[in-house]
């Protein structure tokens, strides 16, 4: 489909919170903590600092790539002392 002025594309679904995403501009996985005006807040999934990202920098995961980062933060939990 051709753009015509006045047939503006669907705006891209808002991210929920708690969900993950990737982070082009850091190239990195974060979970979604919440969103204040345009940008969002992002945090590490095994935690961490938060940090900023505009939407235009974020892309839902792949099913493979949230199977791969919830079995990393798994691992990492399995290695903490009990």
């Amino acid at each position: 489909m051709e753009f015509q002025p006045g047939n503006d594309p669907e705006p891209a679904p808002r991210p929920a919170v708690g969900s993950l995403v990737h982070d082009g501009r850091r190239q990195a996985i974060g979970v979604v903590m919440g969103h204040v005006g345009p940008n969002y807040q992002l945090r590490p999934p095994s935690g961490g600092r938060e940090w900023d990202a505009a939407p235009g920098d974020l892309r839902p995961l792949s099913p493979a790539e949230a199977l791969a980062a919830k079995v990393a933060e798994a691992n990492r939990q399995s290695r903490q002392p009990r």
